[in-house]
């Protein structure tokens, strides 16, 4: 029996890979702002994407304007580039046209796909004429109905991170997205995330509430709750990656080197294998030792 012929739930094609029961999980390297808006630090981290064995790299984007909430524009902050409000830090590491379009380019030429997380209507607009083969709602968008609308349009598969949200607005979100190309994320948004708070069997509750793909997406130390995921039935998996733990920015300390993502990678690799398809067997490498030790 084939690993398709052994998929029981709802199966959808992200960027050419089919995801969902009986495939191997979707790994994705989340970029995010880690490049301090720096875009030859951006293609250093596609760069780590692609060599651990990640299938795509995901990034950000953002409208400043839109996107900051009002009481934090001019909120006062300390940067590598001196202090400034929170509205100019924004500016600050947004990628333009140009900048995307050299990301762009260099995930082409290092065979991984790459999208990003709009965080406002224009940014579905601006990253749909790079042709990204999906769209990523984050936690905090998902309660912002437009966006979602939005996304839905496209007629792009969506993931969405369900992070920081109720019940009640899942259901809403999901709604509004629809399940036929949905594949949605358990996720809790601490950064770094204690295992206590990872409720890991959120990934059954949301696959039985609504029937479509879940994965997960990791804001812990470490590697052991993103492989524990994998074999709870996760078939994406997110962490934040990052050249360094120690560079300046909020999603560093939480998110992985380039070691970490490949041993990531690796280990995912590995419990897949393990997990098998459930039937009972006597194993080839069992029968000397059942010929051996069995004594009636």
């Amino acid at each position: 029996m084939t690993t398709a012929e052994r998929s029981t739930g709802q199966v959808i094609a992200l960027g050419g890979r089919l995801v969902g029961d009986g495939h191997p999980a979707y790994v994705i390297a989340e970029a995010g702002i880690n490049h301090n808006g720096d875009v030859e630090l951006a293609k250093r981290l596609v760069d780590v994407a692609a060599d651990a064995g990640a299938d795509a790299v995901k990034f950000q984007k953002r409208t400043p304007e839109i996107a900051t909430p009002p009481d934090m524009r001019d909120t006062r902050r300390d940067t590598p580039w001196g202090e400034m409000s929170y509205l100019e830090y924004r500016r600050r590491v947004e990628f333009d046209v140009e900048q995307y379009e050299e990301v762009d380019r260099h995930a082409k030429e290092r065979g991984i796909a790459w999208f990003a997380s709009p965080w406002d209507v224009p940014s579905v607009a601006f990253l749909e004429r790079f042709s990204v083969p999906l769209h990523k709602v984050a936690s905090a968008s998902l309660t912002d109905i437009p966006l979602l609308e939005a996304l839905r349009d496209t007629g792009q598969p969506v993931i969405a991170s369900t992070g920081m949200s109720t019940i009640e607005e899942v259901d809403r979100a999901v709604g509004v997205l629809g399940t036929e190309q949905l594949v949605l994320l358990h996720t809790t948004s601490t950064y770094p995330c204690p295992p206590e708070e990872s409720n890991l069997r959120g990934i059954a509750t949301l696959r039985e509430r609504y029937g479509v793909p879940v994965g997960y997406s990791g804001h812990e130390r470490g590697l052991q709750v993103s492989i524990a995921a994998v074999a709870l039935g996760a078939c994406v998996v997110e962490r934040h990656v990052t050249l360094d733990r120690a560079m300046w920015g909020s999603d560093h300390a939480a998110s992985l080197e380039p070691e970490g993502l490949r041993r990531l990678v690796r280990d995912i690799r590995i419990v897949e294998t393990a997990l098998g398809d459930g039937v009972k067997r006597v194993f080839p490498g069992e029968e000397a030792p059942r010929k051996r030790l069995r004594r009636v």
